[in-house]
Formats: structure tokens, sequence, C-alpha cells
């Protein structure tokens, strides 16, 4: 008689299947076959030759995507959230102060993560579908003096992309450092990390770059490192302490690599294949096909007779679409219909925009007028077959 008392899951005996779906909402991006070899090639240890000659080929990589020349650049193991944590859990100690733009759901995700670990925050407001001018920007500088700025390029939730120029310079004119998310736009939209003045700078690989989830690439300025190996604290996690991921990652000049974490080798693969691809279509070309497909789109919505949720054309995320969710209908059934009859994703909105909108993400391999015409085509099927309201 068996000494188990759970049994095998009867589940667990039958084979996994997954479908095979269009996968058009904010992220993740669908994740082309060159990519998915990649990543199913054997698995070697993560700290053979092998894989830190990966690591240096992915670094090099992000240098190019960024735009900068930074030698702390890495990939840390985990998603865009684990590298939003990294920036903050290092550049920020209990009783500094930070400021957040929260336009969308991001801003107030930062600012929650460096409350956690003491900081005295502090918050610019503008409505979904807004921005921040230069101007208020500065006052908010001026006013909190804080040591790091968070600011969301790519603000998926409500499709802003918002402006960079000029935002880091006057960060550093008030002894600040500035923190810039481009999880949503990194390859989508123009992004100069050193022309810009941005200190930290992050984004994650299931979006534009089309490798799966769980790999996020960050890069800190020589202006950030100052600070953050200058610390009076340990920062509270280990797991994203920068000193030993730079270590690992070969960032800090010592001959000898020391084990931090196991490394995710299969996603490091994936990773390197996704940056290649980027690096073979070339930046510029990258950015350009995004911005025409996203123009494509936006006007065969208005064709149709549905409204842009972000109403200056310069502020459009050329990445994630928001489009204000048609009156009459339930925005879940419009989604839910389209998944269901066209075996498609789109979305809701998220945080301050969730009933307001519907987001439709067209990223990396995805963004092609042959998918907005299929997009298109569901919606206007949604459209017909879905309950509108008189009311």
């Amino acid at each position: 008689m068996s000494s188990l008392s759970v049994t095998p899951p009867e589940r667990l005996k039958t084979p996994l299947t997954v479908p095979q779906r269009h996968m058009f909402g904010p992220g993740p991006s669908n994740v082309p076959p060159r990519i998915l070899e990649a990543g199913a090639k054997p698995v070697i240890g993560h700290m053979h030759p092998e894989i830190f000659e990966i690591m240096s080929d992915i670094k090099s990589g992000i240098q190019y995507m960024f735009q900068t020349q930074n030698n702390m650049t890495l990939a840390v193991s985990g998603t865009g959230h684990t590298a939003m944590e990294c920036a903050i859990f290092n550049a920020v100690e209990p009783g500094d102060s930070v400021l957040t733009a929260v336009n969308g759901i991001w801003g107030e995700r930062a600012a929650e993560m460096a409350e956690r670990i003491g900081a005295k925050v502090n918050r610019i407001v503008a409505p979904p579908g807004g921005f921040f001018t230069t101007s208020e920007i500065e006052q908010a500088l001026s006013t909190y003096r804080p040591v790091l700025f968070f600011l969301a390029h790519g603000e998926s939730s409500t499709g802003v992309l918002h402006p960079l120029d000029d935002i880091g310079h006057l960060c550093h004119r008030y002894n600040c450092l500035l923190l810039v998310d481009s999880v949503a736009s990194i390859g989508g939209a123009p992004v100069y990390m050193d022309k810009q003045g941005i200190d930290i700078l992050y984004t994650g690989s299931q979006k534009v770059l089309n490798a799966p989830p769980g790999t996020a690439p960050i890069s800190f300025s020589e202006r950030a490192c100052q600070k953050i190996f200058k610390r009076k604290s340990k920062p509270v996690s280990f797991f994203l302490d920068l000193s030993w991921l730079a270590n690992y990652w070969g960032c800090d000049g010592k001959p000898t690599r020391i084990y931090h974490h196991t490394g995710p080798v299969t996603a490091f693969y994936s990773l390197r294949e996704s940056l290649s691809v980027l690096a073979e279509e070339g930046l510029e070309n990258s950015w350009e096909r995004h911005q025409n497909v996203a123009e494509y789109f936006h006007n065969g919505l208005e064709k149709m007779g549905l409204k842009l949720f972000v109403k200056e054309k310069s502020a459009r995320l050329p990445t994630v679409t928001t489009i204000v969710a048609p009156r009459g209908y339930n925005w879940k059934e419009i989604t839910t219909y389209i998944m269901k009859t066209h075996n498609l994703e789109i979305s809701g909105g998220l945080g301050p925009s969730v009933g307001l909108v519907l987001r439709v993400g067209l990223m990396g391999c995805n963004s092609s007028r042959a998918n907005v015409d299929m997009v298109l085509a569901a919606l206007k099927d949604a459209l017909r077959h879905c309950h509108k309201s008189k009311v």
C-alpha cells in the first residue's frame, strides 16, 4: 500500500495541448518559429563559457536596441515588473524622495514599489490618454526634489507614447535620475538612451521583440551607477542586487564570475535570437514599419466610425492602440466574441482605462497591414453580432 496521501493528477497523464492564436492584445505577442526554435536548443550550464558568449551577444544587442554605450547593460531573469523592481530597489533607499508620472497604470505601479521600500513618493497625475508638458515636470522636480523620476514611455494601459526629449537633461539639472519604462515601446518607437539623457531604461522580451515572457533588458548610466554603488544600505532584494547581477553579466570588470542564480538559459537563447531579428531589420526600419502600420490601422478604425482614445496623433503609441469602447456595447462581450469566433485576442482596458477602451497590440512580427485587415474584419463582425443597448 502506498504511503502517499496525494495521488498523481489525472490531467498530468494526458498530453499537453496549447491552441495557436493570433495574439493581438497588449502582450505577449506571437513568437515566430525562428525564435521558438532557438529556445528549443539544448540546455547547457548557466556558468558555461558558451552561455557567457550568448550573454555578451545579448548585451551588445540591448545596447543597440537602447542606443547606449552603457557598460552596465544586461537582462534580468524575469518579466518587465522584475526590471522595474531592479531599477527602483537599486537606485532608491529608504527616505529618498521619488517622483512618478501617473497617466496610466505603470506610474502607479512604480510608486507602490518605491513606497514599499520606504521612499517618500510624490505623483504628478494626468488623465488617461494624457501626458505631461516639460514645464509641468520641471515644476514637480523643483517642488519635490526627487532622487528619481519615473516615466512610462509607452503607457500600454492608455495607448500614450510620452515625449522623451529634454526630460533627462531637465532631471540632471535637478540632480535627479530619469527612469524610463519602455516595455511597450522599445523597437516600435524611437528611443535614444544616451542622447536623451535616460539614466535607467528597461523593457520586456514579450512585445516588439516577440520572445517568450521571462527576460527583461535593462541598462544603467554611469550617473545611475555612481548613486547605486554609493548606497548606505544594501538593496532590499538579493536577487535583484545590481552588484551581483553586474558580476554575473560580466559588467563589473572582474576576471571571475561568481554564482548568483541559475539563469534561464533557454530564455537567453530566445532573447538573443529576437535581438538578432531586430538587428537584421534595423531599428529605424522597425520604427518606420510600426508607425506606418499604426497609421493604416487608425485610418481603418476611423472609417468604421470608431474613435481613438488618444486625441493627439503624435502621442499615440504605435504598438498598442486604444479604441474608445463603442457606445452601447459591453466591451467584454466584444473581446469574448472575437476570441471565440476569430481565434484572435484583443483586450479591454487596464487600471484607469477599464471600461473605457479596447486595446489592440500589433508588435514585432505582428505589425503588418495583413494583420490590421484581420483585426478590422473581426471588429466589424463583432459589432454586427454583439448586443447593442438602445439606452
